[in-house]
């Protein structure tokens, strides 16, 4: 018997091997193990390219399990579940909105200075912040006016008698560049056009929240004439509710075009280092707790008749300031919190006493006594004038800088908290939530100033858990952003963009807008002033 081979094996040469093939199995044996030898080896980026295909199938669904996750728990939050524990250092839903001040297309370039309605001089008013709301809205008015601005003047004459001028605190040429493409600015009237002048420049003073219409029906007239005009006591002089555009251009202002002097801003980083260096996360707290304060909110802190007197004569330098009942004021949340009142707002929402405090403020009124308490909650508590030292004597004379410098600090910290809702609180809060939604707590005062009262009549567990309670709304979440809710430097709604799936969770899960009836997506995003309501939603939907 014989065995046939079909095709050709490409057997080697037998008589190669030193040992002969005995018999027909170990032939057929041989011919085996010399085919499987003849095969083709799988190149390696085949076998790559399997393993990443794979990896990427897994990472795809569970990305899918994470992401449903994380819209579950945003529609749980979202439906008023008062169990839902959030996260007390950052929010969970942060990552899902994003700051976005670029203007539309249609929002062309500015008018050249040569060809412009004239010039614009603005004298701002009040501290830093209050300063720095005004010279925002300055640019914007500028804009609507199509006029040339010249570098706000700062307020020399206020309370806190700084005598800082605007190149002190932030950088002028920065300012200019970064507006070269929305507003024209100059540090200066030409010399040419004041001696053209046969009057001074005209001064005015606006309305507070004048809208578009009233700069040009009353202020653009006079600058046609006049060529130069000056607003004086510039700050809230317009109004909150502008078009998409002008409001960016407010953020664009706020959050780029302001910067501070380099001297200021590595100041405030080497603070920051240092904080960062004894502890990975810290809390920025805001204390308005200064005399003028206190005695401009009319408000009484349990000092005697020694505190009465103080801040009744420090009350008096504001003559059109009428008189207030210290408690109607406390019941309806118009006071700001002590220290003490700080720390018990802290230590119930849950920070633990070995948390690191940044205090942001003036002269506390009382000094360290009153400041005693709070770092009794908080013994890890450090100030600027703590951590910069013999840094910080260029800037002891200068209120406004000093301010510049806490600013910062607050900027930068995991959790800022305020314990008023001032000029500062508010800038900051809209700063915050534009970097990405960073936690921000303002206290719920008219809520918690009668549970700080009844405060020995319950348990510490029943207080905290009341506490965490009146504090939903007031911990910086996204949801807290809506339209024409206060003011406009407070919640920038036209500057903040969400992620297109936003659309089924602002809806809660139940409706889902149909193509045609969304709004434009501008850069795959929606402007959270563009999105409808849960209230609303309904008559957007698809049937």
């Amino acid at each position: 018997m014989g065995v046939e081979f079909q095709g050709n094996l490409n057997l080697p040469d037998l008589s190669k091997f030193s040992s002969p093939i005995p018999g027909l199995a170990s032939a057929k044996k041989w011919i085996r193990q010399s085919c499987v030898s003849q095969k083709r080896v799988t190149p390696r980026y085949l076998i790559f390219g399997s393993v990443l295909f794979a990896l990427g199938l897994i990472s795809l669904f569970t990305g899918h399990i994470a992401s449903d996750i994380e819209w579950s728990k945003f529609r749980r939050y979202r439906r008023g579940f008062t169990h839902y524990n959030i996260d007390i250092w950052k929010s969970d839903f942060a990552r899902l909105y994003y700051g976005c001040s670029d203007r539309s297309p249609n929002f062309g370039p500015p008018v050249p200075e040569n060809k412009s309605n004239g010039y614009l001089l603005i004298a701002a008013s009040g501290g830093l912040n209050q300063q720095r709301t005004g010279i925002t809205d300055a640019v914007v008015v500028a804009r609507i006016l199509n006029a040339t601005l010249v570098v706000p003047q700062l307020d020399h004459h206020s309370f806190w008698k700084d005598e800082s001028d605007f190149a002190n605190i932030f950088d002028v040429n920065w300012f200019i560049s970064s507006l070269r493409k929305d507003v024209i600015v100059v540090k200066r009237v030409p010399d040419k056009v004041m001696r053209s002048m046969e009057k001074p420049p005209y001064t005015m003073r606006v309305p507070r929240r004048s809208t578009p219409e009233y700069y040009l029906d009353q202020v653009l007239p006079i600058l046609l004439r006049r060529n130069v005009v000056q607003l004086t006591k510039f700050d809230y002089r317009l109004t909150n509710e502008l078009d998409e555009d002008l409001q960016k251009l407010r953020c664009h202002v706020n959050y780029h075009a302001l910067r501070f002097t380099k001297p200021l801003r590595l100041l405030g980083q080497k603070l920051l280092k240092k904080m960062r260096k004894m502890s990975s996360r810290f809390i920025a707290v805001h204390l308005r707790f200064e005399p003028d304060m206190l005695a401009f909110s009319g408000c009484y802190f349990g000092g005697g008749e020694k505190e009465r007197n103080e801040l009744r004569k420090i009350r008096q330098r504001w003559e059109t300031l009428p008189d207030l009942d210290a408690e109607g004021e406390r019941s309806r949340g118009k006071c700001p919190l002590s220290p003490y009142e700080v720390g018990l707002l802290l230590r119930a929402l849950g920070f633990e006493n070995d948390t690191y405090l940044y205090i942001a403020s003036g002269d506390i009124y009382g000094g360290e006594e009153t400041l005693r308490p709070l770092r009794e909650f908080f013994p890890n508590l450090y100030t600027k004038e703590t951590l910069a030292g013999e840094n910080l004597k260029p800037f002891l004379s200068f209120s406004s800088r000093l301010a510049a410098i806490d600013y910062i600090v607050c900027e930068d910290s995991d959790v800022f908290v305020t314990n008023n809702n001032g000029n500062m609180a508010k800038l900051l809060a809209g700063r915050r939530r534009f970097m990405g939604h960073k936690r921000t707590i303002r206290p719920n005062a008219k809520k918690l100033s009668a549970l700080f009262k009844a405060r020995n009549k319950m348990e510490w567990a029943m207080f905290a858990k009341k506490v965490k309670l009146h504090q939903r709304g007031f911990m910086g979440e996204p949801d807290e952003m809506r339209p024409g809710r206060g003011d406009f430097h407070e919640y920038p709604y036209s500057c903040i963009c969400q992620k297109p799936d936003m659309q089924q969770i602002e809806l809660g899960g139940q409706f889902s807008l149909g193509p045609q009836d969304r709004p434009p997506l501008k850069n795959n995003t929606i402007a959270v002033e563009s999105f409808p309501r849960v209230a609303t939603a309904r008559k957007y939907c698809k049937r």
